[in-house]
């Protein structure tokens, strides 16, 4: 990738735990996880393609979504650079029974595994990698 890539992700928090999407570098051999979002399109909002990512990916939407932070990830992805502006929004479920899903189904969207509750715990323990760098301070 050429280009910087505006992105929007968002923490959705229930019971110490974060819903988060697990795929896997197979160049680095690494499985790592990342919360849901994704790509800002062309005159849209960061505020309003986070809420559009959430319902295209899983089919929910948000309420009390607020901007928490900008990060700047350079990362390499399969072996090749990568660079993104990230707008972090922290946001609920409008419909509080998908709290307890434990899991959604991600056919429809490549490169995930699935997508589904991790404890922000294994986060801060080093046991599991989350993505962006710089993502911790914020579950705390």
């Amino acid at each position: 990738m050429s280009e910087t890539r505006p992105v929007a992700i968002c923490l959705i928090r229930h019971q110490g735990k974060i819903l988060v999407g697990e795929a896997s570098d197979s160049v680095k051999g690494e499985t790592f996880y990342r919360p849901l979002g994704g790509g800002i399109n062309f005159g849209e909002s960061a505020h309003d393609a986070v809420i559009r990512e959430i319902k295209e990916e899983i089919g929910a939407e948000l309420a009390e979504v607020r901007q928490i932070s900008v990060l700047e990830n350079m990362f390499t992805y399969q072996g090749k650079p990568g660079h993104e502006i990230v707008f972090v929004f922290e946001g609920k479920f409008a419909d509080q029974s998908l709290y307890a899903r434990s899991k959604w189904d991600t056919s429809t969207e490549p490169g995930w595994s699935r997508f589904l509750w991790k404890p922000v715990s294994v986060f801060h323990a080093g046991a599991e990698k989350l993505y962006p760098d710089g993502l911790l301070v914020y579950l705390k």
